[in-house]
């Protein structure tokens, strides 16, 4: 008795298991929560006499108002005798596009650390394509 046919039970056993595993990740992949996301606005801000402008250049250095700093320690005194001010003036940073991450990020720190009420981020306008 020799069987001249295929035995296709390992096949649809095969099949059976790919099916199951779609059938269980599809919904996994396809569920996102439900956000509503930001819309981008661009704002035209006047500056104030009172706000404060903090810059960060291309190799790190921090102004003051155009006043270079000498270190972490110092800005973190004057945004302290800011954060003490009523009303709290804005602080305003102007860093360089091609700034280090960490620079600003330890300015944005030293606000946070310092009680600083608004932080505004000044940025060029996009340009318009013609």
């Amino acid at each position: 008795d020799f069987v001249s046919g295929i035995n296709t039970t390992p096949l649809v056993d095969v099949m059976l298991v790919l099916l199951i595993i779609f059938l269980i990740t599809i919904p996994v992949v396809a569920h996102t929560v439900a956000v509503s996301l930001p819309q981008e606005q661009a704002v035209v801000r006047q500056t104030q006499p009172q706000n404060i402008n903090i810059a960060i250049s291309r190799d790190g250095s921090v102004f003051w108002n155009q006043v270079g700093l000498r270190d972490q320690a110092e800005l973190l005194a004057l945004l302290r005798q800011v954060a003490a001010q009523s009303p709290q003036p804005e602080v305003q940073i102007h860093g360089d596009g091609d700034a280090a991450y960490e620079s600003i990020a330890r300015v944005v720190a030293a606000c946070q650390q310092a009680g600083i009420a608004t932080l505004a981020f000044v940025t060029e306008p996009p340009a318009r394509g013609g």
